[in-house]
């Protein structure tokens, strides 16, 4: 593969006074241009700098800097302009820079003429290794907080260009406006080195006079000003700039005329708004790459497109998608990541679900994994973002979202009683350190916390997202308040927010009555069983009351074996709660005998009921409890005992007085029912008191979720109780 440098020197010799770079004061022509880097690349070699990071606002000069680092053979690594100091120091450290170059003048530097500055920087030991043949690291937005710097050489980006090149032969692009950051990859490839190796004119302009801002922010009327200006052939699009053109055009604020390629990528794109923008008069073409493929991979292009496709991949790439769906790409795939030892040469996983159609056409269908990524290309990690919040606000519980939106959104539990002001001014003041594309739009609050049950979290407490989205409207409805455009504390006057928490889980509210209160809905589970009112009408036999024995015997034989595992379980901060099971022990221990006796006494072979299996309820409600002492929350324990001792109090002795008097069976087949009605209004006095002695609000809701799954388990038992038709004869008449 011919060098991008030498490439471009044919262009130079083929159009040598024809204006390859605009910026706001001045124009250089190919000629001047192909000087200016070698006047740089000169001073970079005598400089001795090998790796170098690039710095500022779109500007001829930085095209000028890049270009003399390819010249050089210097390791060039942009710096996007939307970076963290903390993002930005770790790029330094990480790729071993010993010098910044800034396309305009900057504080600590000296210039090295063009219009570039350089600053000396101190090398810190330990950089991070890198292939060989690196030319270029493109630092992403980041996933999580630490961005990841994919190595590319120069081969490969001039690949990229030939092939983009090759796609569009026959697209009369003669002027092309850089609205991206020059440091995005995509604009680095597909804006400056695309347009210079067909002779076409780059226009670069500092990204406010075009309206934008940062990573995300963006003045639509000021951007359509400046595209109605420089009339350009040919702008990278990301989806809410795409979004943000069509509605322009449709309200006749941008002329569409002039326009003859719009490529659109970085993140998802309906069908629907290029369509749009088809009918507004906008040639929008959407494309799909990533950084480690040098940023594009298929393209739909004029004479070469499908709906709803994201183009044939390029030329220079092999593109396949495996049994699982994933997208892999072979053929001009990166040299590997900063500090990572490079992988074997293969098929790269995308980490993209997609298709191929009919003539080789790609379709994308999402993520493999949860990444989020924003309308402007912004790469999103939740699970990071969900690590701040819940390490920074306090949070119990964080689900962040946003896939396609602005920015991203969140979900936030808040347990602690803290104030509505209290939690504003913490997610302001996390906000103030994000990187700006990461910064969170809005806030949904809540005391309660999701539940599996809800189908909210998973057995191991991630967030099922899809379903959480699924559900916000459900959610807000609950009374989640809103937390809209959240800022740095020094400009939190400039909204005021409506903050009111949802009423359940009430931190004034003795924590027994709020386990009383927030099962009350899983409770109602339990007494409705049709049991129940069957024995009320006297439609009770002997079957059924020999079932529920036998299944009380499958759970009550695991109580003492379960306050065992609990008590060894809980940390010493609960040690009066081990003292208590203590207590619980003695008195319980044995009582599955005292069932086995009752089945006896109704004529039942106790032997061959404790060698049987339970009900899979009851055995379901027994592993459920056994996990969560062992891999939860060792106090969800006490949520079997407030769904036990609470349903022998309402149900025991009442039921067992009308049971056996329909069947006519003697006091010893009632021994278990009777006992725990009396018993147990003394076990959920001390009960009571014990729980409002836990404070901890995990524990509180570890029992409250552990006592709603037993609700519902142990009620999928009553509810199976094996009952007689109604208007059958009862085995037994009442005396």
């Amino acid at each position: 593969m011919v060098a991008l440098p030498e490439l471009l020197y044919r262009r130079v010799q083929q159009y040598p006074d024809h204006i390859a770079l605009r910026g706001p004061d001045d124009e250089l022509t190919y000629q001047q241009m192909w000087l200016a880097a070698q006047a740089v690349s000169e001073q970079l070699r005598n400089l001795g700098v090998k790796r170098i990071g690039l710095c500022g606002d779109n500007t001829p000069a930085w095209v000028v800097a890049d270009l003399a680092c390819l010249m050089a053979g210097v390791v060039c690594v942009p710096v996007p302009v939307f970076f963290s100091s903390s993002q930005t120091e770790h790029l330094i450290q990480r790729a071993g820079l010993d010098a910044l170059l800034f396309s305009a003048e900057a504080e600590h530097a000296e210039t090295i003429g063009q219009g570039v500055w350089l600053r000396r920087l101190s090398v810190f030991p330990g950089a991070a290794w890198m292939p060989e043949q690196t030319a270029k690291i493109t630092f992403t937005s980041g996933s999580t907080g630490t961005p990841k710097g994919v190595c590319l050489s120069a081969g490969q980006m001039v690949a990229t260009a030939c092939a983009l090149q090759q796609r569009l032969e026959g697209v009369d692009l003669q002027k092309h406006l850089c609205i991206l950051p020059l440091a995005t990859l995509l604009e680095n490839i597909a804006g400056v080195y695309l347009p210079l190796l067909i002779g076409a004119t780059v226009t670069v302009m500092p990204l406010k006079t075009l309206g934008m801002t940062g990573s995300s922010g963006l003045d639509v009327g000021q951007l359509a000003l400046a595209l109605n200006r420089f009339q350009p052939h040919s702008v990278i699009l990301v989806p809410e700039l795409a979004m943000a053109l069509v509605n322009a055009a449709e309200q006749g604020q941008l002329l569409a005329g002039g326009f003859r390629f719009l490529a659109v990528g970085g993140g998802r794109v309906s069908t629907d708004l290029l369509a749009r923008g088809r009918a507004a008069g906008l040639p929008l073409y959407e494309g799909y790459g990533l950084s480690e493929c040098g940023s594009v991979v298929a393209l739909n292009a004029p004479g070469c497109e499908c709906e709803g496709t994201v183009g044939l991949p390029l030329n220079h790439v092999q593109v396949r998608v495996d049994s699982d769906q994933r997208i892999l790409v072979q053929g001009n795939t990166h040299l590997g990541y900063l500090g990572d030892e490079p992988e074997h040469d293969g098929w790269l996983d995308t980490g993209d679900l997609g298709a191929t159609g009919p003539g080789g056409f790609l379709g994308v269908n999402g993520r493999a994994k949860n990444l989020i990524i924003t309308s402007f290309g912004r790469n999103i990690s939740p699970e990071w973002l969900e690590s701040e919040l819940i390490q920074a606000v306090g949070a119990t519980q964080a689900v962040v979202f946003g896939d396609g939106e602005p920015q991203p959104l969140a979900l936030l539990v808040i347990r602690d009683g803290r104030s509505p002001e209290a939690v504003r001014q913490a997610l302001a003041q996390l906000n103030a350190g994000l990187p700006d594309y990461a910064r969170l739009q809005a806030v949904y609050l809540r005391r309660q916390p999701l539940t599996q049950a809800e189908g909210h979290i998973t057995a191991n407490g991630r967030p099922v997202r899809h379903q959480i989205q699924a559900d916000l409207p459900m959610l807000l409805a609950e009374g989640f308040p809103l937390f809209m455009n959240l800022s740095a504390p020094s400009s939190a006057s400039s909204q005021p927010v409506t903050t009111q928490f949802s009423t359940p889980g009430d931190s004034n509210m003795a924590f027994f009555d709020r386990l009383q209160s927030e099962t009350e809905q899983a409770r109602a589970h339990v007494t409705g069983a049709p049991v129940i009112q069957a024995i009320r009408e006297g439609r009770f036999d002997l079957d059924g009351y020999t079932w529920f024995l036998t299944q009380a015997y499958h759970h009550v034989k695991h109580t003492v074996p379960l306050m065992m595992a609990c008590g060894g379980r809980l940390p010493e901060r609960l040690e009066f709660v081990r003292k208590a099971l203590v207590e619980y022990i003695e008195e319980e221990y044995g009582h599955h005998e005292w069932i086995l006796n009752d089945l006896e006494a109704c004529g039942e072979d106790k032997e061959t009921i404790r060698d049987g299996q339970p009900d899979t309820s009851i055995e379901l409600m027994v592993a459920y409890l056994y996990d969560r002492i062992q891999r939860g929350n060792p106090a969800a324990f006490f949520g079997m005992v407030q769904v036990l001792e609470g349903t022998s109090i309402e149900l025991a002795t009442p039921l067992g007085e009308a049971v056996q008097k329909q069947l006519g069976l003697p006091d010893q087949a009632f021994s278990y029912l009777y006992s725990h009605g009396a018993l147990d209004q003394e076990h959920f006095e001390f009960f009571r008191n014990l729980m409002n002695d836990i404070t901890d609000p995990d524990d509180q809701q570890a029992i409250i979720e552990a006592a709603r799954m037993v609700y519902r388990l142990y009620g999928d038992m009553l509810h199976s109780i094996p009952l007689p038709a109604r208007g059958k004869e009862q085995r037994h008449e009442a005396a």
